[in-house]
């Protein structure tokens, strides 16, 4: 089951912050984590049910440092639209 601990952030990038204005907000939260847990999630503790969510999975990079290769960690990016009046507060990464 999932809880508010799998939410990583809310990203604050151009896209999302135009995304914003119309009400929708990017959440990456761990693979984990799915739909209708992110629903809950937003229901119990923001006390709102979002009207519509939108997943993406993005798979980690494989990079190298000081020639050690070594892989970034996946995560998944929400796409949730808001209903009027309502807002994430209190969210940390």
């Amino acid at each position: 089951m999932a809880d508010i601990t799998d939410i990583k952030a809310i990203l604050y990038t151009e896209k999302s912050l135009s995304l914003q204005e119309s009400g929708t907000v990017v959440i990456q939260t761990s693979v984990r984590m799915t739909k209708n847990g992110l629903k809950e999630v937003l229901k119990q503790y923001f006390g709102f049910t979002p009207l519509k969510v939108n997943s993406l999975r993005v798979m980690g990079k494989v990079k190298k440092f000081k020639g050690i290769e070594g892989k970034r960690n996946d995560f998944k990016k929400f796409y949730v639209q808001l209903p009027e009046g309502a807002k994430l507060e209190n969210v940390e990464a």
